[in-house]
């Protein structure tokens, strides 16, 4: 039977395709914008049909219904990062977190999550029958594995980004073909704080560099500062909308990159439209699983590997917390610490923690004494090199505990220096 054959075969309803889901299943949904939607709903809107159904994923755009508390006794969503839809459900205790590295994710799937159902979103097939994962490829490939049945959104506007990023009509026991719009981010407001951050940050970034960047405003600022260096790459977790200007106008080539040269290197996406355009079907766009992405050894293997990330706050001697706030669980610790330890085994490379000085507008700051009580600490203070606020940078790495407190303190918000200074005093 050709695939073409196989491919009418299984085309079906959502209202049938569900049914594979039974009571107590552990399901697996695509990440962040690849989440599926027409399943999602349909599942919400069968709910009285189900009964303690787990479902992971890490961030899922759109409104999480199946989240919500009304479908607590159906759905109980698992996870190992927070996103804006999900943090009142752990927060009230109908969702669960673990700690996990995000690539370690494809690895835990089957093992300590078991994947009965993996109900992943896919792009239609190429002229061979294989359908890629389009902006969701990070633990997609390891659920399709380890699933026992494999149902696939197929959306007529989901890209087709290459890589190691496709799966054969073969290998789906469910199609339900849909037609919709990717979620999509808004693109970040940034201010002059941000904006000086950024400016920083872009001092540390040489010719030839590769970058590891996340979402949010200081990332993109940093990108806009970028425009007077060379011959750039992008090996990345994710990236989104802010780095389409910078290869238009010949900054990121890709050309000096040691590992994946001329290609821009991701696991997921999540952006707007125009980033979704940007991708399909480009030959220079390819995603990876993020066993491999976020290895810190595969990651090395760039030369001049910059990452910058960002964070919650850093204690005087140099602790990162970024994703709890005191004991309140707000993300999850994704790939900060891999990029980390990734650019200090590069040849040439530079992590850079980046935050503004202070938060709840202004009226603390986010370099602290101690850590709040109850903060899990992301990044030790034996991984850290770099920390960047709008005041300046300040060098960690190599520097001993009364080094680092001082240089911290040179760089916090000229309100809390003083406060910062006496406990300065008071251990040293």
């Amino acid at each position: 039977m050709s695939w073409k054959e196989l491919y009418k075969d299984k085309i079906t309803s959502a209202g049938k395709a569900i049914q594979a889901i039974k009571d107590n299943d552990y399901v697996v949904f695509s990440h962040a914008a690849g989440v599926p939607q027409v399943i999602a709903k349909e599942l919400v809107a069968k709910k009285e049909n189900y009964r303690n159904v787990h479902i992971y994923h890490m961030i899922a755009l759109g409104d999480g219904e199946y989240m919500q508390p009304e479908t607590a006794s159906h759905f109980r969503h698992i996870t190992n990062f927070l996103g804006a839809n999900s943090r009142q459900a752990v927060a009230e205790k109908r969702a669960d977190f673990f700690p996990c590295f995000f690539k370690d994710v494809p690895r835990t799937l089957g093992e300590a999550f078991p994947v009965n159902v993996a109900v992943l979103q896919v792009s239609t097939p190429d002229e061979n029958g294989f359908c890629s994962f389009g902006v969701s490829c990070d633990y997609s490939i390891a659920a399709a594995e380890k699933a026992t049945v494999i149902i696939a959104e197929m959306n007529d506007m989901m890209p087709y980004v290459g890589g190691e990023n496709k799966i054969h009509v073969s290998k789906l026991d469910y199609i339900v073909p849909s037609a919709n719009p990717l979620y999509e981010i808004s693109l970040p407001k940034i201010t002059d704080t941000e904006r000086e951050i950024a400016k920083h940050c872009a001092s540390l970034i040489e010719d030839g560099s590769t970058l590891q960047l996340g979402i949010g405003a200081i990332p993109d600022a940093v990108l806009l500062f970028l425009k007077d260096k060379k011959d750039l790459g992008i090996h990345t977790e994710m990236f989104s909308d802010g780095v389409i200007d910078l290869v238009e106008v010949g900054v990121i080539t890709g050309k000096q990159k040691t590992l994946h040269p001329n290609k821009l290197i991701a696991t997921f996406l999540m952006g707007t439209k125009r980033l979704y355009d940007f991708v399909n079907h480009n030959p220079d766009v390819e995603l990876y699983p993020v066993d491999y992405i976020n290895d810190p050894w595969v990651i090395a293997k760039n030369d001049k590997m910059i990452s910058i990330n960002s964070c919650i706050e850093v204690d005087l001697m140099g602790q990162v917390a970024s994703e709890t706030i005191g004991l309140k669980q707000f993300s999850g610790i994704g790939g900060q610490v891999d990029y980390v330890r990734g650019a200090a085994l590069s040849r040439g490379g530079k992590s850079i923690m980046a935050m503004p000085s202070t938060a709840a507008k202004g009226k603390a700051s986010r370099i602290v004494p101690f850590l709040a009580e109850g903060a899990a600490v992301t990044t030790s203070r034996n991984d850290v090199d770099y920390v960047v606020t709008e005041y300046g940078i300040a060098k960690l790495k190599g520097k001993t505990l009364e080094q680092r407190a001082q240089s911290l303190i040179d760089i916090a918000h000229p309100d809390f220096r003083e406060s910062l200074q006496a406990e300065f005093n008071k251990r040293f």
